[in-house]
């Protein structure tokens, strides 16, 4: 993946040089697969309901939803009511069903390598949209001062500062997290980052901070990034 001579972290992060070059990403929408839910009622209560869910026991009043998406509409002694994705299911206790449910849809983005050998795509930061330059060697996202100034990120008074190793020298640097990065559709939120004094690197590094946090492959030229 695309590396880049310029230090922005201590041992391992690097930046661009100025480039120009931009190269379109085409976002491929995964097929929504099926899967199957298994519920059973262990034990029903006026108002209350003590379901397993695939495995694992869930203790719910009515009204409420399990982390597993099962949202109980109605409880008795003698029958309970589900809702799946709209769907209404009813139970009476020691009764188990399978649920088939769509899984969600997961994003994924392909972004062609460029002329020099770098994967180029843009993206938004706290909502803002900004040119990015995957670069697995930078440990964290990092953008330039004057890129965080465009983007209204008050990193100077928000940000923990540091200094950077540069091809000029060591310059001023802050360490910060950006409430949100979305590249495609594909959101993480809370990503580490590193905004450096400065006009550079520009473009900004996507790094591992984003990455790891993203199924991501290469193939034959073409990197694929997609939401876990």
């Amino acid at each position: 993946m695309a590396r880049a001579p310029l230090q922005v972290l201590p041992g391992s992060g690097r930046t661009a040089r100025c480039l120009s070059a931009l190269l379109l990403c085409a976002l491929l929408p995964m097929a929504a697969a099926r899967a199957e839910m298994l519920i059973t009622a262990n034990a029903l209560f006026e108002g209350r309901a003590l379901l397993t869910i695939d495995g694992n026991r869930r203790l719910l009043r009515v009204g409420q939803s399990s982390p597993e998406g099962v949202r109980l509409l109605s409880a008795s002694a003698t029958e309970v009511v589900i809702d799946i994705e709209g769907r209404q299911q009813r139970l009476a206790p020691g009764a188990e069903m399978g649920v088939a449910f769509a899984q969600p849809e997961r994003r994924q983005v392909s972004v062609p390598l460029n002329e020099r050998g770098e994967y180029r795509l843009v993206g938004t930061v706290n909502g803002h949209q900004l040119l990015l330059m995957v670069d697995t060697g930078a440990n964290i996202v990092a953008l330039s001062g004057q890129d965080a100034d465009r983007l209204g990120i008050d990193y100077r008074r928000r940000g923990q500062s540091a200094t950077v190793q540069t091809a000029a020298g060591r310059v001023p640097a802050w360490s910060i997290t950006l409430d949100r990065v979305e590249v495609a559709g594909i959101l993480v939120r809370n990503v580490p980052a590193t905004v450096i004094e400065g006009p550079h690197p520009e473009p900004a590094l996507l790094g591992m901070s984003w990455l790891t946090r993203v199924a991501m492959r290469e193939n034959a030229g073409v990197l694929y990034l997609q939401e876990r």
